[in-house]
């Protein structure tokens, strides 16, 4: 496991939930990736309204009712191994936002494979 303390990295992805690489949900793909790459973990959050470069604004309200959702992907690691990612996804995002903030990990645990109920 990952040990994760103190000064980190918080990298976040802004895309539309629609978008995809190569058939599959582009979230998706960075959760993986981010996986692959041994990152200390990944989230998607799926946003309920939004607006991007585009200015059109999304929204899950009822009378009218969006596929393309803003999707939030947030990534926390040391910064050398989040830095090190980003060549990453200047090949997967061709629309949407990343930032990058320095933040602290005030506690990082989970359970031990051996733990599991």
């Amino acid at each position: 496991m990952t040990r994760l303390a103190g000064r980190a990295l918080r990298l976040t992805v802004l895309v539309g939930e629609s978008d995809t690489w190569h058939h599959r949900p582009l979230y998706s793909e960075i959760v993986h990736r981010a996986h692959a790459a041994g990152l200390a973990g990944a989230s998607v959050f799926r946003g309920i309204e939004g607006f991007g470069a585009s200015s059109l604004v999304h929204t899950a309200r009822l009378l009218s009712l969006s596929e393309d959702l803003p999707v939030a992907v947030l990534i926390v690691d040391t910064e050398d191994r989040v830095r090190a990612f980003l060549p990453q996804l200047d090949e997967l995002v061709a629309e949407g936002l990343v930032i990058l903030d320095d933040c602290e990990v005030v506690r990082y645990t989970g359970r031990d494979a051996g733990e599991r109920e």
